[in-house]
């Protein structure tokens, strides 16, 4: 039996009849809707919900998009992403479409249903250990995006993704961005990857931790790479530093929850006069410095962003399920905050 959360009709943002796509809270709620669209897509496959009695479509028609390919892991055949077209019918009163996307590319996360669970596990897994880029599903998503961006030859292209589909599109983004594509990104809940230091409830005690491990990883990042090595590091970070993506975290969840203190120290850092220190800090990581030294090649942690504009969903959630949610991303009454974080 289908969930309320899973119809459209009784939990979709249905006060967004008109969307103004110059309001930052519009193209919010649109981007998690149509992730929201990529998650029941894939449990109308499961449960083998056709035609009428199917959930996805009105996550995404409501907005005037429609569908032109579902992306399929080649492992389990489940739908992972969707391609959508922005397709607006003109009308009295409608409001321009100048800021709207014309496509999106959208992503979901673990569904933790028989069908899928397995497959979306392994993805986790290979997340966690830094390998989501050598994972086939990423492969078939980063192709896409390509061809996706060379068939219209524009960036009025937006990524969206929830939780693992976070992480999709961040590395996704990433890539296009070396590349000197910068995608509009809207990222719900992405995956930090590292001990939970903002869980500690003393700020002196957190504060000691983040600077003391910014210190360790700027000293081994000086005595394991070489000068040359740093600056082509440093180059490709301020080269991405132009991309800005859009994240959007709660603090009641563990996962995305150290992105709230990873840029705030860098602040932080910069204010006391470190912030040598900490920009060094911030192109590495303790494990990858290590396999450097062992003269092994390893990709920079994905989480490890130069620059972005980060949204924080500060009401009390009641639990790590309502904080991980993509449906908290879509209401009309929400206590957000949102600052710049610009690398320089």
């Amino acid at each position: 039996m289908a969930s309320e959360r899973e119809n459209f009709n009784l939990s979709g943002p249905l006060h967004l009849t008109t969307v103004d796509w110059k309001n930052t809270h519009h193209q919010r709620s649109v981007a998690a809707s149509l992730v929201q669209g990529v998650y029941i897509l894939e449990r109308d496959r499961q449960e083998k919900r056709q035609g009428s009695q199917a959930l996805a479509p009105p996550w995404w028609e409501f907005f005037q998009f429609q569908i032109v390919r579902q992306l399929v892991d080649d492992a389990d055949s489940c739908i992972f992403g969707a391609i959508y077209k922005f397709t607006p019918q003109a009308s009295p009163g409608t409001l321009s479409t100048n800021e709207s996307p014309h496509y999106v590319i959208a992503f979901r996360g673990t569904i933790r249903k028989p069908h899928s669970v397995s497959q979306d596990l392994k993805l986790d897994l290979q997340l966690l250990q830094n390998g989501l880029h050598r994972t086939s599903r990423f492969e078939i998503a980063m192709q896409a995006v390509r061809n996706m961006v060379a068939a219209t030859q524009e960036n009025n292209i937006w990524l969206a993704g929830h939780s693992l589909g976070s992480a999709m599109a961040m590395l996704a983004g990433k890539n296009m961005a070396k590349m000197g594509i910068f995608l509009e990104a809207f990222l719900f809940n992405p995956p930090y990857v590292s001990a939970p230091i903002e869980r500690i409830k003393d700020k002196k005690v957190k504060q000691g931790i983040r600077i003391a491990s910014s210190l360790i990883t700027a000293g081994l990042a000086v005595a394991v790479k070489g000068t040359h090595q740093r600056n082509r590091f440093e180059d490709q970070f301020v080269a991405l530093s132009t991309w800005v993506p859009s994240l959007f975290v709660n603090p009641a969840d563990h996962i995305c929850s150290e992105y709230i203190g990873y840029f705030k120290h860098r602040k932080k850092m910069k204010d006391i006069g470190a912030g040598g220190i900490e920009r060094l800090a911030t192109q590495n990581s303790i494990h990858g410095l290590f396999m450097t030294a062992m003269g092994k090649e390893s990709e920079p942690p994905l989480h490890l962003i130069p620059s972005a504009v980060l949204t924080i969903n500060s009401i009390p959630s009641p639990d790590f399920k309502h904080a991980h949610g993509i449906h908290q991303w879509w209401g009309p009454e929400l206590y957000l905050k949102s600052k710049l974080y610009k690398y320089s």
